[in-house]
């Protein structure tokens, strides 16, 4: 097996041809953005891809969420990835968090998603590029750009309706509501709740 690729904000470990990758930033609620969790996440996805050690991809949360998603803050803020003008925003976008969207695609492996506690906005979608998800009883969904005043621009909106069809998907990302306890599973968001 091949040197595990050095990550800065997340760790990942193989053991019986499982890669565990854990978001490993709790101290901000392992948000996607403002953290090196994009590259972290892209860098694994390629090493997996070129290694032969490895048939299945878990992704999980340390701490007490799964992932926050994008900094809120820094969007309110305009500062960070959402500083500038809208073309700054959008090219930012484009070779940032959207990158996720593409390197799961191109993933040669299936992928889990094991979801403690809140997995909103950026990471509610990349659970959704995940094969299947795996809930613990914690695990609130939320698609909650609206609340924002944005959409799901890294590929959320065509994956959620993938899962859940065109109907439902939409009534979740145009009311930006919270999603918990047994309605995920109900719902077919996830396969399987587990209690902890």
């Amino acid at each position: 097996m091949t040197d595990l690729p050095r990550l800065i904000d997340a760790k990942l470990g193989v053991s019986d041809r499982v890669a565990v990758l854990l978001l490993d930033r709790d101290d901000v609620r392992n948000e996607l953005t403002g953290t090196a969790l994009i590259d972290d996440i892209v860098q694994t996805v390629d090493w997996i891809n070129g290694s032969a050690a490895v048939s299945v991809l878990v992704v999980t949360g340390a701490g007490k969420a799964f992932s926050a998603g994008g900094n809120v803050k820094d969007m309110r803020d305009r500062k960070g990835s959402f500083a500038g003008d809208v073309h700054d925003v959008q090219d930012r976008y484009r070779h940032g968090i959207q990158r996720i969207a593409l390197a799961m695609h191109r993933l040669e492996v299936p992928a889990i998603a094991a979801v403690n506690g809140a997995a909103i906005g950026a990471s509610f979608d990349l659970a959704t590029m995940c094969d299947i998800r795996i809930a613990a009883d914690n695990a609130v969904f939320g698609s909650t750009f609206i609340n924002l005043g944005i959409v799901p621009g890294d590929g959320g909106a065509w994956f959620l309706q993938d899962l859940l069809g065109p109907q439902r998907a939409a009534e979740i990302i145009f009311t930006g509501r919270l999603v918990g306890a047994e309605e995920p599973l109900r719902l077919g968001i996830v396969l399987e709740c587990v209690f902890r």
